[in-house]
């Protein structure tokens, strides 16, 4: 592979987002939700397993989390036998696929990304009506989805070149890097788009085969994505789609020895119980199984005495309830020095206090959580913060018409404790905390306290500080004047440290190497 078809591929711009500001863009995106509810609401979707679709004899409901009293769609429930062939087709298709061209590869990504292109305010409403989201949260996460195609398209070429090493006087050596073989992709709900095809992209652009497993609540923002793929020239055994049960799906995939590797998001509990599982080794098991996790987090923003106030006030609001707060990158804590921490709290209220609860489909700016049973856990933390700390704002259900959903209001908590569990503990809802620092060096102390080290923001105008942010905060993305959601594929590289996972960065240029193995070949002149 040489530098001349990578270059075919450059200039790469990330994908803008839609103005849905302007009325004719958001007719545009009404039009979308209708046309969806007319082609997919009610309707059954298969597997997809040896490249065919299969039936199953049981399926699940996928309600509205806007409404819940609507199901918009059913999936599978697959088998355990559908499970071990889908295992079996994996494995047969990759004796192909990893000898596939990379520049096949990559031209595959390219016309996906002009595919979605074309749909993206139809994935848009799917993504709505199965989480949630409002329309800029949506259309960023598909937008991220071409990035995510693009990107990776680029590096499928660059990892194909293998890398130099020193010259030996007889002897020609090269190292290359080869697939690892089949790869279980498990991911959540809240981006049933991005992150599912970031792993997945990760292993097919290496050379390896899928087995994707999306979270049971947004199966159809999936499904088009693997159909796309296969529009797009994919061989459609590459990835087989599998929807289903905990009980078939999820330990037995970890567990199995034909697997090779599992790319885990979601909880904590969930990315430990798989990465214990898969050290284990099994009977006629032939590799140590790999694992990369993501897991959660517990972001601060950090304001410093010399910060903008107003620029951090809005960050954090934007970062804290974007999505009702539901993101792994979310802030969820705030540590302002004492000087600041008033006239911040203060804005910072007003502002949340201005976000309206409604519908995701009408584009309302605070939707549902994605459960009743999430909502509940959500207020059981703010009945035990309003006895621990101040309520300043919110700490209600919310208020959505007729309309049965998890909604809960904006909710901040002010002079909370660094032990309190509203500063320790990840609650994935739109819950923030307040908590008074002596110092700037202090504030950076209390942001390293936690188990967790995805994002952090961190507002200072003072060079120094800045630097000594730079080295000192422990997680995998800093964000500098600016808020810590909204990291860009191809440039944000996205992973986190300690119990937020592995650090595995989708979308940086070193995320391949963890689908890889590496082989040195020296031969004697």
């Amino acid at each position: 592979m040489t530098n001349t078809l990578l270059e075919g591929f450059l200039p790469f711009e990330h994908e803008p987002y839609f103005a849905f500001g302007q009325p004719e863009v958001a007719e545009r995106q009404r039009a979308a939700y209708r046309a969806v509810r007319e082609k997919y609401v009610g309707q059954g979707f298969p597997l997809y397993i040896g490249g065919r679709a299969v039936e199953a004899d049981g399926t699940f409901e996928v309600r509205n989390p806007a409404d819940t009293r609507e199901v918009v769609w059913r999936f599978p429930k697959a088998t355990p036998e559908q499970r071990e062939e889908a295992i079996r087709c994996a494995v047969e298709a990759f004796e192909d696929w990893r000898f596939s061209d990379p520049l096949q590869r990559a031209t595959i990504f390219k016309r996906a990304a002009e595919l979605l292109r074309a749909r993206r305010m139809e994935f848009n409403a799917v993504m709505g009506l199965e989480n949630g989201k409002n329309w800029a949260e949506a259309d960023g996460e598909v937008a991220e989805c071409v990035d995510h195609f693009e990107v990776f398209a680029r590096e499928t070429l660059k990892w194909a070149q293998g890398k130099p090493v020193y010259p030996m006087p007889d002897e020609h050596v090269t190292t290359v890097y080869e697939p690892l073989g089949v790869v279980v992709t498990i991911s959540p709900w809240n981006f049933p788009a991005a992150i599912p095809l970031g792993m997945s992209l990760g292993a097919i652009a290496a050379g390896n085969t899928v087995i994707w497993k999306p979270a049971s609540e947004t199966p159809l923002s999936s499904l088009l994505l693997v159909e796309l793929l296969y529009e797009a020239g994919l061989p459609r055994n590459v990835i087989q789609f599998l929807t289903g049960t905990d009980e078939v799906l999820g330990d037995p995939l970890v567990d199995h020895k034909d697997v090779r590797m599992i790319a885990f998001t979601g909880s904590k509990e969930i990315g430990c119980r798989i990465y214990e599982r898969a050290a284990r080794v099994g009977p006629g098991q032939r590799w140590l199984k790999r694992v990369i996790a993501e897991m959660g987090g517990k972001d601060p923003t950090v304001v410093c005495a010399d910060g903008d106030i107003d620029a951090a006030a809005l960050g954090i609001v934007q970062s804290a309830f974007g999505y009702a707060g539901q993101k792994c990158s979310a802030c969820s804590r705030v540590i302002a020095e004492e000087s600041v921490y008033d006239e911040l709290l203060e804005k910072v209220v007003r502002l949340a206090g201005e976000l309206k609860v409604g519908s995701p489909e009408e584009n309302g700016a605070i939707g549902p959580v994605i459960h009743a049973g999430s909502a509940e856990r959500i207020m059981e933390y703010v009945a035990r913060g309003k006895q621990s700390a101040r309520l300043v704002l919110g700490g209600e259900r919310a208020d959505a018409g007729e309309a049965e959903g998890g909604y809960v209001q904006p909710t901040i908590f002010a002079d909370v404790d660094p032990k309190d569990p509203l500063f320790q503990e990840e609650i994935f809802g739109p819950v923030l905390s307040f908590t008074k620092a002596r110092d700037w060096e202090h504030a950076i102390a209390l942001a390293n306290d936690s188990e967790y080290g995805l994002t952090a923001a961190f507002y200072s105008r003072d060079p120094r500080k800045i630097e000594e942010a730079r080295r000192r905060i422990h997680v995998g993305n800093l964000y500098v004047n600016r808020k810590c959601t909204g990291a860009l594929s191809g440039t944000h590289a996205f992973g986190g440290y300690g119990m937020s996972g592995t650090n595995a960065k989708v979308g940086g240029p070193d995320y391949l190497f963890w689908f890889v193995q590496t082989k040195t070949v020296a031969q004697k002149y």
